[in-house]
């Protein structure tokens, strides 16, 4: 492992320099990697493992996801089978099912986790929350987790144009003496970055927390304060829009990505400085409190309560679809769709 400063802690970090792919291939090369669920995380995983020459075979019910699969060149009855008979198969058994779908699948494919399996995740909600999930794995397997740190679209888009993208990985139970490097095997067999280890409760608070937090819900609610404050007071929805989230996404985020808040900083006018500077504080203080009871519902698992209560109830896609509706007819969201039309890369 490599010593790593971050921002004055020292980590420890798995690199692709020190854990070659080569490496990777032969830790696994007698392993067969069965990916459960084609949706989020699966397409990204099996196809990356697979480009990088391991043994995969996907497992995944019939429909739109399985039509999916077959498209990206999963072969019925050689690669690509029902959950069942890919746990069956499988050495390593990849639970990349939504959260309320492992809930369901887990009756069906336990009785295949036979001794020196690996049970694998990218996600420790079914394990840390198994008060709840009732995922429960038996104790003559390992079970481990690398969790990628953005969509399995962005893990595949960006092993397509050779870059990776960092992942967390823990180790839950090693009952073979082999889960870390099995483990570290995977991580880098998917593409990813490079590693930093975590606890399946660390991962699971943290990703919650990053959802409804800055990567998601609070992310679209401080962008529809600004929108809705910029509309009541006159501007029209382009100026609205534009100074709300097209300049950021389009102009200041590149920046900051880059080479940090500072740098962006920098390259704006003094007088977005000042202001910028001075409101920082303001506007932290008053998200803090909300940030600590977010992760306080996280923690005591309410949030998960809440998740599989909804995902769990029959009509709960079609509620979902009618909130997304909402979401993508609201005038912010429908001034971008003009928006990225008169971007110059569209004219």
């Amino acid at each position: 492992m490599a010593q790593m400063n971050f921002g004055g802690v020292t980590e420890n970090v798995v690199t692709r320099e020190e854990f070659p792919l080569e490496k990777a291939r032969e830790i696994l090369k007698n392993e067969t990697i069965a990916v459960l669920g084609y949706g989020v995380q699966g397409p990204g995983q099996a196809c990356n493992l697979r480009d990088n020459g391991f043994n995969v075979i996907v497992g995944q019910r019939e429909g739109k996801t399985y039509d999916k699969a077959v498209a990206d060149g999963w072969v019925p009855g050689e690669t690509l089978f029902s959950l069942e008979e890919a746990a069956k198969r499988g050495t390593i058994v990849c639970m990349l099912l939504s959260d309320a779908a492992q809930i369901a699948v887990w009756p069906h494919i336990q009785q295949y986790l036979t001794v020196g399996k690996a049970l694998y995740f990218s996600h420790g909600f079914g394990i840390t929350y198994n008060d709840q999930t009732h995922i429960i794995p038996p104790k003559d397997i390992d079970v481990i987790m690398v969790a990628p740190k953005g969509s399995g679209t962005s893990l595949r888009t960006m092993f397509l144009e050779g870059r990776g993208l960092n992942s967390s990985y823990a180790i839950y139970q090693d009952a073979t003496g082999h889960a870390k490097e099995r483990t570290l095997a995977f991580g880098i067999g998917i593409g990813s970055g490079y590693l930093f280890e975590t606890t399946f409760k660390r991962e699971v608070y943290s990703d919650l927390t990053g959802e409804r937090g800055s990567l998601m819900g609070a992310i679209q609610g401080l962008l529809l304060a600004q929108y809705e404050v910029l509309r009541e007071h006159g501007h029209s929805p382009s100026e609205a829009f534009n100074e709300t989230v097209e300049e950021l996404t389009q102009s200041l985020m590149p920046l900051f990505a880059k080479n940090g808040m500072d740098w962006m900083y920098a390259n704006c006018s003094t007088t977005a400085q000042r202001g910028a500077l001075d409101w920082m504080g303001p506007f932290h203080d008053a998200i803090k409190p909300v940030m600590e009871k977010l992760y306080q519902s996280v923690s005591s698992g309410n949030e998960a309560r809440i998740s599989i209560e909804s995902n769990s109830k029959p009509d709960y896609r079609e509620k979902l679809n009618a909130e997304l509706k909402a979401l993508r007819e609201s005038e912010m969201w429908q001034t971008a769709v003009t928006v990225r039309k008169l971007r110059p890369e569209n004219n």
